[in-house]
């Protein structure tokens, strides 16, 4: 058996001429960069983008103004305290202590209640 593989490995042809060059991969990192930087422009910087004016909301939060929670609770501000938190007003005689990093929107002074 081991002078069949010898045989095998003696009729294999020689390496004709120097080798191949390694194919330049400059094109592809191009493409790769390109492909980064769109994602990064349609999706990544608008999301920063909204975050940033949000958090700009939040920290000009005053009495009166009508918010909507993460939970979807709607209300009038009532009282704004000095931590992390504010007193919602959601209905006569209903008031809820929410933490300020629970807003999702605030709303215009033009839009009613439903």
């Amino acid at each position: 058996m081991p002078t069949a593989l010898l045989t095998f490995i003696a009729q294999t042809p020689a390496p004709a001429g120097p080798a191949q060059p390694a194919p330049d991969m400059s094109g592809t990192l191009v493409w790769f960069g390109a492909i980064m930087v769109v994602m990064w422009v349609l999706m990544i910087r608008p999301q920063q983008k909204k975050q940033k004016e949000l958090a700009a909301k939040i920290a000009g939060l005053k009495t009166g103004d009508k918010v909507v929670t993460i939970g979807g609770i709607h209300g009038v501000i009532s009282n704004v305290k000095d931590g992390s938190t504010f007193i919602l007003k959601v209905d006569d005689n209903v008031k809820l202590t929410v933490d300020k990093s629970a807003v999702t929107l605030v709303l215009p002074k033009d839009v009613k209640e439903a």
